[in-house]
Order: structure tokens, then sequence, then C-alpha cells
């Protein structure tokens, strides 16, 4: 199965946009009720959907962000994750499989295929991105670590460092931030281990060095700056799921037919300008034809 890619870089938003979030925010603080960050999807020859637009700036997906490690506020990331150090970088692979161990982050990068996708980028909060990451296919890294046989799910963990990352101070979540997939998720070919975006290196504030990009489901299930994959046999309990379990289900596919219990999720606002109309959200956020057949034997309207 290959992507076939439905955005070009004439979707994509400007650098210079999307390094200049400050100024976003303070022209739309007053006015905007919702925050968000949304995203097309691109990859040279391979994965594509119909229907991406403009691709957001630099500066729009540098500055609108939710990475509660530094903060609560959207420009939070932006002002302080700059203290975070990222060199040297290990990531703990470990459970069930057949080379568990710290795999340093240059090892990492050196056996692997890095390449450019534009996907768009579906927050819960009803904010959408078009987003152009670096980075490479999961499971790459899974194959070279030896899934077991009875490996069913993939673990993530975000690092605790809480004199970098300020908003790990407060109990606002219970810390380290945790994510999880089913194994076939994680194996899906969308399913991206970004490094990078507008082809340089992840900004702090974007989850550097190493983020999970799952462009088919909320933006909260793209756990940021990894340092632990586990695989198991048994569903990981992940943050917003133990946070708040009527809110946030364990799968959270994007899908416009099931209200979140506060908002609807039938349309979205695309970040990138003061007057931005809402559109409509696509199922699965656009990429049902490579991912809808997981779902086959799924109630979906249970499944938020």
């Amino acid at each position: 199965m290959r992507f076939k890619p439905d955005l070009k870089w004439s979707d994509v938003t400007p650098k210079a946009d999307f390094l200049n979030r400050r100024q976003l925010i303070k022209g739309a603080a007053g006015a905007l009720a919702l925050g968000g960050i949304g995203g097309a999807a691109y990859a040279k020859g391979q994965y594509a959907v119909e229907g991406i637009d403009e691709v957001n700036s630099l500066e729009d997906i540098t500055s609108y962000n939710n990475f509660y490690e530094f903060g609560t506020g959207k420009g939070d990331p932006a002002q302080y994750a700059h203290t975070l150090t990222t060199d040297p970088w290990t990531v703990k692979i470990d459970g069930l499989v057949d080379n568990p161990g710290d795999y340093d982050l240059a090892d990492i990068l050196a056996n692997v295929d890095i390449e450019e996708r534009i996907y768009r980028f579906r927050c819960v909060e009803a904010w959408s991105m078009v987003i152009p990451w670096n980075g490479f296919e999961l499971r790459q890294l899974l194959e070279r670590a030896g899934v077991q046989s009875s490996a069913k799910y993939v673990a993530f963990e975000t690092l605790v460092r809480p004199e970098e990352m300020r908003g790990q101070r407060s109990p606002i979540l219970d810390w380290p931030y945790r994510e999880g997939l089913r194994l076939d998720e994680a194996m899906n070919p969308l399913t991206l281990m970004a490094t990078g975006l507008y082809g340089e290196d992840l900004p702090n504030q974007n989850g550097a060095p190493l983020r999970l990009v799952v462009p088919w489901k909320y933006g909260f299930k793209s756990i940021k700056s990894i340092v632990r994959i586990t695989l198991t046999d048994t569903q990981p309990e992940t943050s917003w799921n133990m946070q708040n379990p009527r809110e946030y289900g364990f799968y959270s596919n994007v899908n416009p037919e099931v209200s979140h219990p506060r908002w609807s999720q039938a349309s979205e606002r695309k970040i990138g300008g003061f007057f931005a109309s809402r559109q409509d959200t696509l199922m699965f956020n656009g990429y049902g034809e490579y991912v809808a057949d997981m779902y086959a034997d799924m109630d979906l309207s249970a499944e938020f």
C-alpha cells in the first residue's frame, strides 16, 4: 500500500508565517474562542487524500501549540520550550521485543528512511492545520526492535524533566504524558515518527527531537518528545483518557459524526488567518482509504 499525495507545496503554510506565531496570537487572542492546529498530508509520490487545502506557515505551526509540559496556553510552548535539552537523546524500547535497549537518536536516524509528508492535523478542540513534516515510518523502528508475536499494543511516554519543562511542576496531568496505539495502527504506513518540519529539525515546541504523527486521529494522540516505546499485550493507559475518560477515548479517531461532550466535531477552524472560515471535518481526517479497514468491526460511534 502506497500513499498518493494530494497536497502540494502550494498548500503549505509559508515558512515566514509559520515562524511568526506570536503576531497571530496577538491579533486573534481576543476574538478566537477555540484554538487549533491542523494539517494536510503529503508524501513525495506516496500517500495523499482529496481536498487538502493550503499548508500552514511555519509561524502558525510553531506558535500555536498544545504542549502542556510547557504550560496550558497556546503560546506557552513557543515561549518556554527553548529550555529543553534535546541532545543527547535516547529512546528506551522495551517490552515484547527481541532487541530491547536504549537506542541513541543518531543511531535511529542513521537506519531509517527520512521523507517529507504533508499531513492534515486535526485538534480535538476543533481547529486544524496542514503541516509539512519530515520523518520516518514508525514501523521501520519497530521492525528493528523485533516485535514479538504476542505484542498487540504500542505504548509511548514523553520525557519528564520538570527543571526544563515548567508545566510538569504542576499536576495538570499525571506525568509522564502517555499515549498508545494498537499494533496494526502503529505499523500502518501513515504512522510517522517526525524529526522535523519545513525541511528543518523539529522545533522544541513541536515535540523535538522525536514525536509521533498519526494523521487520522485527534492531535493529542501524536505524543511529543518521546523517550520510551513499550510493546505490550494489554491496552496501555493514555494520559487524557486517564484524566477524563468520558471525553477522551483510547482510539480518538477523527469522526465528524461523533461530537465531543462539550462541542461538535462536524467542522473545524483552520489556523492561519483572523477571518478563517470553518470547514467540514472529514471522516478519519480524510485518510479513510488507508485506515478505515482497521475499524471495520468496530462501532465508531462508541469509540471517541
